[in-house]
């Protein structure tokens, strides 16, 4: 690494105790296109738009932009700017902000209402992530020159078009939902954040720049 990363310090330990070999190959081609895409833009000093969608942009899609986000920082991959979005508005899940800030994020709610809107820091000298639920094609996201990420199969398969994308690419996860309000909650929404994040690691450690 050229430069010290400025990360928050639990943050950085966290990195440095994810094993991207436990990455099946299977995945790794999964995983692949995002890295072409990146690689692509880096290689051509072009900004990087990455929108990561899911059906309520409420928990895996939120994992998604901050993971990513932060790798980009943690690999000093510059001109990296991370959304997320939904088929449907609905809330940012209280479980993730937990399980985020459980990992070092200093995560503050800036507004409390029905759709609490998060300010999610990871150095401290970057500007927060902005968490809120909001669909895909909302004014905060971009509206073209981008790469959809499509992380659950429902929205894959429900959002034939995301208007401006110049690449979609199906990257899916399990959702944690399947746990809520039981005993495992916490550890397997802790499970899958890990699991982004060694899958993001994974992919931003493999870019030239």
């Amino acid at each position: 690494m050229t430069t010290q990363s400025d990360l928050f310090l639990e943050i950085e330990q966290v990195i440095k105790g994810l094993n991207p070999q436990t990455i099946s190959d299977e995945r790794k081609a999964v995983l692949q296109p995002l890295t072409d895409y990146i690689q692509t833009k880096v290689s051509q000093n072009r900004e990087i738009r990455i929108n990561f969608i899911c059906t309520h942009n409420s928990r895996r899609s939120h994992l998604s932009q901050v993971w990513a986000q932060t790798m980009a920082n943690y690999f000093h991959i510059k001109n990296v700017f991370c959304y997320s979005g939904g088929t449907e508005r609905t809330a940012l899940f209280p479980m993730v902000a937990e399980t985020l800030q459980n990992s070092g994020f200093q995560i503050k709610a800036i507004s409390k209402n029905e759709n609490p809107v998060y300010s999610i820091k990871y150095a401290d000298n970057e500007h927060p992530i902005i968490g809120f639920s909001k669909k895909l094609d909302d004014d905060f996201n971009p509206k073209s020159e981008f790469a959809a990420i499509m992380t659950c199969s429902q929205a894959d398969g429900g959002c034939p078009f995301i208007a401006g994308a110049e690449k979609r690419i199906s990257i899916t996860f399990e959702d944690p939902k399947a746990f809520d309000n039981t005993p495992q909650q916490a550890e397997k929404y802790k499970e899958r954040s890990l699991q982004i994040a060694t899958e993001l690691f994974y992919v931003f450690s493999q870019i030239n720049s």
